[in-house]
């Protein structure tokens, strides 16, 4: 497809963070696609935006999703767990060689699909990004910034305060034991975490302070593994969020302004030290799934208008002048970049 078609497929586009990605798509001159396996779910979403078409499709029926592409420049797969969805959307993307992004947190997923179809997806001639999302990918765009100029790091700290998590539906699915194990980048190489997950003080900017923090890696290790050089790559999120994730009394988001966003705030906070020195880069924002939005969408139109530098799977920090990408997402405050 060209770089003038506006046609972009959303799977999963009436999931909790897929309807932010379909009115950011719309606010920004796109033509959504209004994709996923319930029918019902998909014509409740299509009384909100009538001018939209929509299809039926499941990963169990691969013809359905080859429908699901027809016409599209690329798909932007919402639609979790990422560990059913992400391998069969990716092989139809193939398929129609149309440009594949998603927004899973998912380890696992993540580096299947830079192990499985690097190869495939370069000799065909699209981009595939996986995590280019709050998980995964702001934290890969804000390591690279911190690294600067330096070739390499002793190691790279990831801080993820959120001041409270009202979680989805999708986000309190259950973790399958297919996942495996939760992955550090450690002596050179990907490691399972150490069980019991270490843990540290982190002081973050108001309106977080000092926080008591735990390991909890998500898909940004495997997306900074893949191109930034460092002896030791770990994450950490402070307790309150997860202590309201394992409440089951805690209830789902609630909207509160035009845009659908929760009032829920964060921090993510990257730590580069190399030879005695540390560099930092920060971002602060509001709503963890909604600013899943700006960031995949924006990856979308920089692939559309030749503003991105690979072909095939790419980290979104390979893929994006990283600074230049940070400074154009809205509703994030950055420091350090």
């Amino acid at each position: 497809m060209t770089r003038s078609n506006r046609n972009v497929t959303v799977y999963g586009a009436y999931g909790h963070t897929g309807r932010f990605v379909v009115a950011e798509l719309c606010e920004r001159g796109w033509t959504p696609i209004l994709a996923g396996r319930d029918a019902g779910k998909l014509d409740e979403m299509g009384s909100a935006f009538p001018e939209l078409e929509r299809r039926v499709a499941s990963v169990m029926d691969p013809s359905s999703l080859d429908r699901a592409l027809v016409g599209a420049f690329g798909v932007i797969n919402c639609a979790g767990p990422f560990l059913d969805t992400a391998a069969p959307m990716l092989e139809a993307a193939l398929r129609a060689r149309v440009h594949y992004l998603d927004v899973c947190a998912e380890q696992a997923v993540a580096l299947g699909i830079f192990e499985r179809f690097s190869e495939t997806a370069r000799n065909i001639g699209i981009t595939v990004i996986p995590a280019m999302a709050f998980y995964g990918g702001l934290a890969d765009l804000l390591a690279t910034t911190a690294m600067q100029d330096w070739p390499d790091a002793d190691e790279i700290e990831i801080g993820v305060a959120l001041d409270r998590w009202h979680p989805t539906a999708g986000t309190r699915a259950p973790r399958r034991p297919a996942h495996g194990s939760r992955l550090v980048f450690t002596n050179g190489k990907l490691e399972p975490l150490a069980d019991p997950p270490p843990s540290r003080e982190w002081t973050f900017c108001a309106p977080f302070a000092t926080q008591q923090m735990v390991a909890l890696p998500f898909s940004e290790i495997i997306t900074i593994s893949r191109h930034m050089r460092s002896d030791k790559v770990q994450s950490y999120m402070n307790l309150t969020p997860l202590n309201d994730l394992r409440d089951p009394d805690t209830p789902p988001p609630t909207s509160t302004d035009a845009r659908g966003r929760s009032a829920q705030v964060f921090a993510v906070d990257v730590l580069v030290r190399r030879n005695g020195q540390t560099r930092r880069a920060i971002a602060h924002g509001r709503d963890i799934y909604a600013i899943s939005a700006p960031l995949v969408v924006e990856a979308l139109q920089r692939i559309s208008d030749g503003r991105c530098r690979k072909i095939g799977v790419a980290a979104p920090a390979e893929a994006f002048v990283v600074r230049d990408f940070l400074a154009s997402i809205r509703d994030l405050r950055l420091e350090g970049c």
